[in-house]
């Protein structure tokens, strides 16, 4: 492969993720339905021509952006799940790096609220529902399956271990959604204080 072609390439990938990435806090705060190729092309400052050669339409950007926020949970989980360490850390290694995202990275929110309001709605494109109601669960079950483990440990409160998955995510989605709506006013909270749930 020749050094221009791996050049070009490298400006199509960073372009498309510029695209995904414009499209993902417009989708996040206007919705699917109010946010129109034009909105997206006018923010990155390009044609909407240039919007289509690499999507087909905004539906598109849309379920690709979906896909995506699940692909990184999914196998952030299941490499936590993998780790030779005790439940315990296990746990406290998620909640720091899961804050950590929160505070640096800004389209971490923006894809929590995302996911938030796409499963929440009927508006969205089959392939979208799909994907939540395929993947949306794998993130409970491991974080289940680690609280059980700890349990059997006696390093992990005796709770219904389901019921303090949930609390674990819609407490780490709550913060996500608080960063994308209050951004620099966003403070992160002691992930001590999320350890109290569990020891």
């Amino acid at each position: 492969m020749g050094r221009n072609t791996i050049l070009n390439q490298k400006i199509k990938d960073e372009r498309r993720g510029r695209i995904l990435s414009v499209a993902l806090g417009l989708f996040a705060t206007k919705g699917l339905t109010a946010t129109k190729i034009t909105d997206i092309a006018s923010a990155l400052g390009i044609s909407q021509g240039l919007v289509y050669h690499y999507f087909r339409s905004k539906e598109e950007i849309f379920v690709e952006l979906i896909r995506y926020a699940f692909e990184r949970m999914n196998e952030a989980c299941r490499y936590l799940e993998s780790l030779d360490l005790p439940p315990l850390e296990k746990i406290r290694m998620a909640i720091t790096e899961l804050l950590k995202g929160i505070e640096k990275n800004e389209d971490t929110p923006l894809y929590h609220l995302l996911i938030a309001l796409a499963t929440a709605s009927d508006a969205i494109p089959a392939q979208a529902k799909d994907l939540i109601k395929n993947e949306n669960m794998l993130s409970y079950d491991v974080i289940t399956r680690i609280i059980i483990k700890g349990q059997k440990e006696g390093a992990i409160k005796k709770h219904d271990p389901k019921d303090m998955a949930l609390v674990f995510w819609t407490t780490i989605k709550g913060l996500a959604i608080h960063k994308a709506a209050h951004g620099r006013k966003y403070k992160t909270p002691d992930p001590e204080i999320l350890m109290d749930i569990f020891i």
